[in-house]
């Protein structure tokens, strides 16, 4: 968080920080607003300075989970060269690190299979979250040299989010193979070296 953010400013963050870890791990029907503002060390009652209702909390939740996911995009695809980056992205995304910390990262091996019963403030948040990455994606893939970038960026980004909600499901042997294996077959697939230095 800035230093130079107001302390209103700073427990919105700390709500919405909250907010978004916990529903990554127990989905948009799984935080109750006490439970959250519990878990933000705050109480009940100070909720409504900062969010209209539950709807409107899940909504902001949305976007903060998304600018969390463009961090990502950002550090690996921002300033690289686009194979490097691309392989990075893989890389990261479908590791076993990423695996473990479901409280952290993109919202959408998470949270894709319920997207469409959120409010529609947040279903419209996640479709545009959604929009960004494979725009990100296909920007990098542009670079690299891919015919049909935008066709590709939509298939890469499936094929990572399905890989990584598959490779949760799975106990930790299984679920290494399977990471491995999508990312080398990605990477082949793109046109990427398996290990890029």
């Amino acid at each position: 968080m800035s230093e130079a953010m107001t302390p209103k400013a700073r427990t919105r963050a700390r709500i919405l920080d909250e907010a978004a870890k916990a529903m990554r791990e127990k989905g948009a029907d799984g935080i109750g607003v006490a439970a959250l503002m519990k878990r933000a060390g705050l109480t009940h009652g100070g909720f409504y300075a900062h969010f209209e209702n539950r709807d409107d909390l899940v909504a902001h939740a949305v976007d903060r989970m998304f600018q969390d996911s463009d961090f990502v995009l950002k550090r690996h695809l921002a300033g690289n060269e686009a194979a490097k980056g691309l392989s990075e992205l893989i890389d990261y995304y479908l590791s076993e690190k990423t695996r473990a910390r479901t409280d952290r990262g993109c919202p959408l091996p998470s949270l894709g299979g319920e997207a469409s019963r959120m409010p529609a403030a947040a279903r419209q948040r996640f479709s545009d979250g959604i929009h960004a990455f494979r725009a990100a994606l296909a920007k990098s893939l542009a670079a690299f040299g891919s015919p049909e970038p935008e066709s590709l960026a939509a298939s890469v980004l499936a094929e990572m989010v399905g890989a990584m909600t598959l490779a949760r499901t799975l106990d930790d042997d299984a679920a290494g193979v399977a990471l491995r294996a999508s990312r080398d077959q990605l990477k082949r697939r793109i046109g990427l070296p398996a290990n890029y230095c």
